[in-house]
C-alpha cells in the first residue's frame, strides 16, 4: 500500500513526531487563546465600569469639568503670583524694623518714662521719635533717618534705638 509518508518521502516515525508536535502546538495556542479571551473579558468589564461614571455621568463630561477647573486654578495661581510680587514691592516701604530704648531723661525723675523709638523700612529709611518726660511736661522730637543716618546729631539713647532697629531681624526678601 502506498501512503502519504511514502509519497512525501519521509519515514512514518518522523511523520508521527511532526504530527504530535503540531498537535501539541495547536493545544498550546488554544490555551493561550482561552487565557487571552478571559483577560479581554475582564478588560472590557473594567472599561464599561470606567466609562459609566458616577450617577450616569459620562467620562467626557467629567474630563471637561476637571480641565475647566484646572484652567481656573492656573488663572488664580497667576493672580496670586502677581499679588505676591506686588506685596514684596510694597514691603520695602513699610516700617518693619523697630528699636526701643527707655531711659530716665533727668536725674530727679525715675521709672524710665522717657524713650527713643526708631522705625525703619527695608532700606533703613524712617524716623526716630524721642519723648523726654520731665516734671514740667513731656517733650517729643522726631528725627528723620535716611539710609541709617541722620543729618541731625543723635543722642546716645537715639543711637541705641537706631542700632537696635538696624540690627533687628531682616524682612523676607523676594527672589
Amino acid at each position: 500500500m502506498f501512503g502519504i509518508a511514502d509519497y512525501l518521502g519521509i519515514d512514518l516515525d518522523l511523520a508521527l513526531i511532526v504530527i504530535a508536535a503540531l498537535l501539541a502546538l495547536v493545544v498550546i495556542l488554544l490555551i493561550i487563546t482561552i487565557v487571552n479571551a478571559v483577560h479581554l473579558k475582564k478588560l472590557k468589564e473594567r472599561y464599561r465600569i470606567f466609562m459609566s461614571g458616577k450617577g450616569a455621568k459620562s467620562l467626557e463630561e467629567t474630563l471637561i469639568k476637571r480641565l475647566d477647573q484646572v484652567d481656573g486654578l492656573l488663572a488664580a495661581n497667576k493672580e496670586n503670583e502677581r499679588n505676591i510680587a506686588k506685596l514684596f514691592e510694597n514691603n520695602q516701604f513699610i516700617f518693619q524694623k523697630v528699636g526701643l530704648v527707655k531711659y530716665d531723661a533727668f536725674s530727679e525723675m525715675g521709672g524710665k518714662l522717657s524713650f527713643s523709638v526708631a522705625l525703619l523700612n527695608e532700606k533703613n529709611d524712617g524716623f526716630i521719635i524721642n519723648a523726654m518726660h520731665s516734671r514740667e511736661g513731656c517733650y517729643t522730637y522726631i528725627k528723620e533717618i535716611i539710609e541709617g543716618n541722620s543729618i541731625i546729631v543723635l543722642s546716645d539713647d537715639e543711637k541705641k534705638a537706631l542700632d537696635q532697629a538696624m540690627n533687628s531681624k531682616q524682612p523676607l526678601q523676594s527672589e
